[in-house]
């Protein structure tokens, strides 16, 4: 074949593709964060078994790809795919928020997919570029003396999501999963049906917040595991660079039958100091004895990270982070048996401790 032709095929073969991709926008974003933490159990009950681990962690880093099309009217078509990057064992997976939709200026957004849904409104920056295992989420975002996860603690499955236009300054959220906790599973199943519902209002000025969130859920696989969460959460950022913030959490885990199995409460005090190049975050937060359950199961967290921005996408940080179960509760580290060295499940009336240093680099 002449030489010229082949040329020609082998540029029509990546111009086609540009072509058809002429129509959308695709964007690339991201951040890479990990660290080397230590942790340690207090009083711990494992006989003849390591109390402590060292090592390096992934912190949660991310490579997301979204894509935006023009459809005309101020309609667009949008995309997303969150793909979870395991900078300690190399794992790659399609964990994060993943959804397809629309949106316009005018009557707000829609899509289908997987997203973070109620669990994680709690006002503290901590863990934007200190340790995750030291967010208050830790205590505010499980029930049942810290053994039962509220919306999974994670993001949601099979949601539809709806989210209001701004109106000045005012937003609503809304969402419907057809099975939040897996995938669908009611063809062929003896078991219930399950659901839940998601509404989040929030009231948002220049520099101050206000929001309310409510969850309820039942899973396809379980009739003990009926869900209620209400969550109140606030802030305020001060104009000499302080932020002080509020959050109480109420959650309540019933049977088909109406009776509670778990009931508690929990707030947390989050505050901020940002001064140059300089920020020190920290939150004390503290979940009520639950009402339903036998035993003690109060807790308290405390949670200091000093944090510095080596430039606008690079940032270095030192996190210390503590955890004090009473006799019968299991708080233990958010993520810690996801993500990072704290794979062993926290007996009742232990308290993990972990210190850790934290780099992450956003693109």
């Amino acid at each position: 074949m002449n030489k010229k032709l082949i040329a020609v095929a082998v540029a029509g073969m990546f111009v086609a593709p540009a072509a058809a991709l002429a129509q959308s926008s695709v964007t690339i974003s991201g951040f890479l964060k990990g660290g080397f933490e230590h942790v340690k159990y207090g009083n711990f009950r494992g006989g003849g078994l390591r109390s402590s681990q060292s090592g390096v962690v992934d912190d949660s880093s991310r490579i997301i790809f979204n894509v935006v099309e023009d459809l005309g009217g101020g309609l667009q078509a949008i995309g997303q795919v969150d793909m979870r990057v395991g900078l300690d064992t190399g794992l790659l997976s399609a964990a994060g928020n993943d959804h397809v939709g629309l949106r316009s200026k005018s009557w707000g957004r829609i899509f289908l997919g997987r997203q973070d849904l109620h669990y994680f409104n709690r006002e503290s920056d901590l863990t934007g570029k200190g340790s995750l295992r030291a967010d208050s989420i830790s205590l505010l975002a499980f029930a049942g003396g810290g053994g039962s996860a509220i919306a999974a603690a994670t993001r949601t499955t099979n949601v539809i999501h709806y989210t209001t236009p701004n109106w000045g300054g005012f937003t609503l959220i809304a969402a419907y999963s057809s099975n939040p906790f897996a995938v669908e599973a009611d063809l062929g199943s003896a078991v219930r049906t399950g659901r839940a519902w998601h509404l989040n209002p929030n009231m948002a000025g220049a520099n101050w917040q206000i929001g309310y969130g409510y969850w309820t859920s039942k899973s396809d696989a379980t009739l003990a595991g009926n869900q209620r969460g209400d969550r109140l959460y606030g802030s305020y950022r001060f104009p000499m660079g302080f932020k002080i913030g509020l959050a109480w959490d109420k959650s309540r885990i019933r049977t088909d039958g109406g009776g509670d199995t778990s009931r508690r409460t929990v707030w947390s005090l989050p505050m901020s100091y940002t001064w140059g190049n300089h920020s020190i975050h920290g939150h004390y937060t503290r979940a009520g004895d639950d009402k339903v359950m036998a035993g003690d199961e109060k807790s308290r967290m405390f949670a200091l990270s000093y944090q510095y921005d080596l430039s606008k996408r690079t940032s270095a940080a030192l996190t210390y982070a503590s955890i004090r179960n009473a006799s019968g509760a299991t708080y233990n580290f958010f993520t810690g048996a996801g993500l990072g060295v704290a794979t062993l499940p926290v007996l009742a009336g232990e308290d993990p401790r972990m210190w850790g240093v934290t780099l992450r680099h956003a693109f």
